[in-house]
């Protein structure tokens, strides 16, 4: 995996033995209209993740992907459709520390504002990644955020008094990993945030919008990034 840029963390020299992570970045031609992270599912910055990103760019975003698994293993990238590997990728999210990544993607924002000097800085995140999304909109100063299947955030609505930015969540009604309780609790919730905005996919299982795989659904994924490509539009152009 090609990681072209070096974030160094909040902490400095951490007790993890490190001081700095990889990421991958994708630049678009001429100057960026703002930044957008985009935070990878329980497989590593994998193809899939890196595709997300150049299509960032070509769109005018600079676009960074921080390898949020650098503490268990930096560069690690998995492919979902391989058992293995995603039997490896969810050893992998269980032993990953969510705080310590919320950290780093708030690393990357400072990065991108400081080193990049990009200041608009919106998130996507997918899967896990549409988890932190959530945390990152609620624990940072992020300027916008858009999750897509993300998982457990039933258990973090304790925490949406903080959301300050706008978020949107991309909540498919059939995912395996999100029981309909979940999605009731989600609505409940969060429909009268004034800050964030919920779409479902009737029908539509985890990971419908990722790029390649057999977990793809053509229509629901070109409709949600449609969604998310005017929602960024509107709140980082």
């Amino acid at each position: 995996m090609s990681l072209n840029e070096t974030i160094p963390t909040l902490e400095g020299a951490n007790e993890d033995g490190g001081s700095s992570f990889g990421a991958y970045v994708a630049r678009p031609e001429g100057t960026p209209k703002a930044a957008i992270i985009v935070i990878q599912e329980i497989f590593g910055v994998n193809p899939g993740i890196r595709r997300k990103c150049d299509k960032l760019a070509a769109d005018g975003y600079l676009a960074v992907a921080p390898d949020l698994f650098w503490r268990l293993e930096p560069g690690v990238e998995f492919d979902p459709d391989v058992e293995a590997e995603f039997q490896t990728a969810l050893e992998m999210m269980g032993k990953f520390n969510q705080d310590a990544g919320i950290r780093d993607i708030e690393a990357t924002i400072h990065h991108i504002r400081r080193s990049l000097g990009v200041v608009k800085v919106g998130c996507v995140g997918y899967c896990l990644g549409g988890r932190l999304a959530y945390m990152t909109a609620a624990r940072t100063d992020i300027d916008a955020s858009v999750g897509y299947y993300g998982v457990g955030i039933d258990g973090l609505l304790g925490e949406k008094h903080a959301i300050a930015n706008p978020l949107m969540l991309h909540v498919p009604t059939e995912d395996g990993f999100v029981s309909r309780e979940t999605q009731a609790a989600m609505h409940a919730g969060l429909d009268d945030h004034p800050r964030v905005t919920l779409h479902d996919y009737e029908g539509l299982d985890h990971g419908f919008a990722t790029e390649t795989g057999k977990r793809r659904d053509e229509a629901a994924a070109t409709l949600a990034d449609s969604r998310t490509a005017a929602f960024f539009a509107d709140h980082l152009g």
